[in-house]
């Protein structure tokens, strides 16, 4: 599945649990523009992640999660918070365990 389209139905399914309309979201964007979103036509910016995540009273990241989680459907939630565990399990305090651009 196409990232756009996930997150479409990410946003969609977050959005639908909370009870709000597309119409809701307009202090936050257009009708026409979410409804681009959920139907995988358009790709919001990461800005625009935290736009609607903060509206619907979520973690950006839950969005993102959301995201990968209908992408892969044989993946569940704990597995993928296992992975994200694992990747960050580095300590940010010291500058050896963060790989440089140099």
């Amino acid at each position: 599945m196409e990232l756009n389209i996930a997150l479409g139905r990410a946003l969609r399914n977050l959005r639908s649990r909370r009870g709000l309309s597309q119409d809701a979201f307009a202090l936050v964007s257009s009708r026409t523009y979410i409804s681009q979103l959920e139907r995988g036509l358009k790709s919001p910016t990461i800005e625009k992640i935290e736009q609607f995540a903060a509206f619907m009273n979520i973690h950006p990241a839950s969005l993102i999660i959301g995201c990968y989680l209908e992408r892969s459907p044989d993946e569940d939630l704990q597995s993928l918070f296992e992975k994200v565990r694992t990747d960050l399990a580095f300590d940010l305090s010291t500058s050896k365990d963060v790989p440089s651009d140099k």
